[in-house]
């Protein structure tokens, strides 16, 4: 560890994978579902998944060109956490096989979180540079597609594969502003999935749990870095469902052309939701420097994550 009293962190890398497999509306309607692609976007926002992936080559991907992009290697990286509810083995983790594969010279940790995994390691990540860490690599991958039940109307059609990463590395000022954790884990029933099971959910209740507990917790985070909602940019939101996103932004404040939408084109990837959306809108120009970002969060457990930082990259 170097540098004890170092006072913050800063994003200086970013990069996603998605399966080359794509899985339309239309697919899933001519393979026999009870569907339209009319009638799932008008409900989810969703027009295809990617489907296929290996949560481990998802993130070994991701995290290469996250280190591409802040012009490093895995020789410079301390410590690489991997958050995933889909493992490739039960042991171990699936950070083993990108510290393998990026030749990590520090440690490697899987966390599990759920969908709101990511925000849970970034904020850890941040944590652990302010202790002394020089930079982390911070990868959210899932590959939800063989736990759907193809079949089955309600769940089909929100879920894919994928992974994004970033670059987390000691800086001089924090760009972390506030972060807000929380879950309920009396309501773990209303989603969830068994050891050798597929995705069971009750829709009605996690839409209503996840739009209660994330507009709370974006409230709090955007008042614990002294901020309203006119000051954020942009809303990076988990991409489960665009009403959840369109119900969270209306109650905090912010309009839906600030909100960073990629759910039409990935469906729900859980964990990669969050990094991939920052990825597609820092590639597509609409996150600048000097942007203030809200990321929001929610997953089965029920956990939520919220987290406002200043987009504030290296050159």
């Amino acid at each position: 560890m170097n540098n004890p009293n170092a006072s913050g962190s800063r994003i200086v890398g970013w990069g996603s994978d998605l399966p080359e497999k794509v899985l339309t509306n239309q697919d899933l309607a001519d393979g026999g579902l009870d569907t339209s692609d009319e009638w799932i976007f008008e409900r989810t926002g969703i027009r295809q998944r990617h489907v296929g992936g290996k949560t481990g080559e998802m993130s070994t991907n991701a995290g290469r060109k996250a280190l591409e992009v802040a012009g490093v290697t895995g020789a410079d990286i301390d410590l690489v956490i991997v958050a995933t509810s889909t493992p490739d083995q039960l042991m171990p983790g699936t950070s083993a096989t990108v510290h393998s594969e990026l030749g990590i010279r520090g440690g490697a940790c899987d966390m599990q979180a759920v969908c709101s995994g990511f925000s849970y390691a970034l904020i850890a990540a941040n944590g652990l540079i302010q202790t002394g860490l020089d930079r982390v690599l911070v990868i959210g991958a899932d590959s939800l597609s063989p736990y759907v039940e193809w079949d089955n109307r309600s769940s089909a059609i929100l879920f894919g594969d994928g992974a994004g990463a970033v670059v987390l590395e000691r800086h001089s000022e924090e760009t972390l502003l506030s972060f807000d954790l929380g879950a309920d884990g009396d309501s773990r029933h209303i989603g969830f999935t068994d050891h050798g099971g597929k995705i069971t959910m009750d829709g009605k209740e996690v839409f209503r749990t996840a739009v209660r507990a994330v507009t709370k917790s974006a409230q709090q985070a955007i008042d614990g870095a002294g901020l309203t909602a006119a000051d954020i940019d942009w809303f990076v939101p988990h991409q489960a469902n665009v009403r959840i996103i369109e119900a969270i932004a209306s109650r905090v404040g912010i309009p839906m052309e600030r909100a960073i939408v990629t759910i039409q084109d990935t469906a729900n990837n859980s964990a990669a939701t969050i990094p991939v959306a920052l990825d597609t809108a820092v590639r597509d120009d609409r996150v600048q420097p000097g942007d203030t970002l809200l990321l929001g969060g929610f997953g089965f457990g029920m956990t939520w994550a919220s987290a406002v930082m200043k987009w504030d990259p290296r050159d």
